[in-house]
């Protein structure tokens, strides 16, 4: 950082200041365009300007000209809490539902605790956004508390059912099980848009309702779903077909897929629709509908941990089918899952085209630095988002693409693949509306070794717990 005042107002205030860039990918009047040798003006929280590099601008200055400066990236599907109960505890195969329930007996302080530590991870990876499915309404609370404190922008939502009952539910031996539940579901929807409104909206946090699946639901609780998307008008957050038996049961039941049930009971046209996973879709059937309705598909390359399944991001790119990327629970590495996304995206396309399926399309970097930015934005319907552009939100990451293991110790001439050898460690800078959260790898918002010597007490009670219920053992 050029000499200056020992704390910069730009820091933890949305002042003025200048970041000059190796790379800055923002927007022309064509679309995106990534340009060399750039500044870019930051004034209250706005991109004032962008142009070619100005060293007589008499401003504090972000030397940023290693890197490679992106948009915000946005998490089009999360539950926040979730990462570190799960992280490396599931590899084996084990189910990751029983450490995500013992999270119900943490009060508000462990919960902020556990929140916060996975947070602080997502935003130094480079995410400033998330479309947020908590797993309970404490958890949802939780989130709210920890993202204002920071100043992180959030679309939260109260996933319904919750986990405390989400099990019984979802792997029912009988139907009996779910239409018995239907009275509790329609409750957990209410109590769901009842935190919408106390948690309101303003210029970082806009709540939305959220659904488990198609196969936790009946058409009585999308009613009572459709009536609250419709009055608190911040979307729809909700898994589709994330499972062939999640298909197969909405047929048996209801007669229809998936997506055409949601369709039948009005769950579309009401705002912004994100569908999580959708791997069992019948994307010839159904991908006209859903482009018509303006739908987003969400795919999450390390859901159900590392390395464990690949997601239809192929079909959805050549279906034309706007498609996001999000963290979902067990990795909290923005960048690497951008990476992700492109890996296991063509490895999926070419098995998928070996099999004589041609409707596939292999992902490039700059189609995953799109998922995370632009479409997501434009699914929620805020041109401020995922761009960087004049007038839009200084919502911004700065990568190191000319360092050790990412690039070749000079600026690379195709900056958007280097992230395909990059993770969250090559995030240097990350700013959110205007202000500085990660500077120089430091992230500012809370002294980050204490928050996770705090989280790890907390994680140590939950293995004990397991190790109690011989839950390693059970499921070695």
């Amino acid at each position: 950082m050029p000499a200056g005042p020992s704390h910069p107002p730009y820091l933890t205030t949305a002042g003025t200041y200048v970041v000059d860039c190796g790379w800055l990918l923002h927007e022309d009047r064509a679309g995106p365009e990534l340009s060399r040798d750039m500044s870019m003006i930051v004034r209250n929280g706005r991109i004032e300007a962008i142009r070619p590099h100005d060293s007589t601008l008499a401003l504090p200055r972000l030397d940023a000209r290693a890197h490679l400066v992106l948009p915000g990236l946005i998490s089009g599907h999360t539950h926040v809490i979730a990462g570190l109960p799960t992280r490396g505890v599931i590899e084996k195969g084990r189910p990751y539902m029983r450490p995500l329930e013992l999270l119900g007996g943490l009060d508000a302080d462990d919960l902020d605790t556990l929140t916060a530590a996975n947070l602080a991870e997502m935003v130094r990876s480079g995410c400033t956004a998330q479309l947020e499915m908590s797993l309970t309404l404490d958890q949802a609370r939780a989130y709210v508390r920890v993202a204002r404190r920071w100043g992180v922008r959030g679309f939260p939502a109260v996933m319904v059912p919750g986990s405390e009952r989400l099990a019984a539910i979802w792997f029912r031996a009988n139907d009996r099980v779910l239409i018995d539940a239907i009275p509790e579901i329609v409750a957990g929807i209410e109590a769901g848009r009842d935190f919408a409104r106390e948690t309101g909206s303003d210029a970082l946090m806009r709540p939305m309702m959220a659904a488990h699946a198609t196969d936790t639901q009946t058409p009585e609780t999308l009613e009572a779903l459709r009536a609250a998307v419709a009055e608190i008008g911040g979307g729809l957050h909700i898994h589709i077909a994330q499972r062939v038996t999640e298909r197969e049961a909405v047929e048996r039941l209801w007669g229809r897929s998936p997506v055409r049930f949601l369709e039948e009971h009005g769950l579309f046209g009401h705002g912004p629709v994100f569908g999580a996973h959708m791997t069992a879709v019948d994307w010839a059937a159904d991908a006209d509908l859903l482009r018509a309705r303006g739908v987003t598909y969400v795919h999450c390359p390390s859901a159900g941990g590392a390395g464990v399944s690949t997601q239809p991001y192929p079909e959805a790119l050549f279906a034309g089918v706007p498609a996001g990327i999000g963290l979902d629970t067990h990795s909290n590495d923005m960048l690497e899952n951008l990476k992700l996304a492109v890996i296991k995206g063509r490895v999926r396309a070419a098995a998928r085209q070996a099999a004589g399926h041609a409707a596939v399309r292999a992902p490039t970097a700059d189609d995953a630095v799109a998922s995370a930015t632009r479409v997501l934005a434009d699914g929620l319907g805020r041109p401020d988002l995922g761009r960087l552009s004049v007038g839009a939100c200084a919502d911004f990451a700065a990568v190191d693409v000319s360092g050790p293991l990412v690039g070749s110790g000079a600026l690379p001439p195709e900056p958007l693949n280097n992230l395909l050898y990059a993770n969250g460690t090559a995030v240097r800078h990350v700013v959110i509306d205007g202000r500085f959260k990660l500077l120089d790898g430091r992230f500012l918002p809370e002294d980050e070794d204490r928050l996770r010597a705090r989280a790890g007490r907390v994680m140590e009670r939950i293995w004990e717990r397991l190790e109690a219920e011989r839950w390693f053992d059970a499921h070695a």
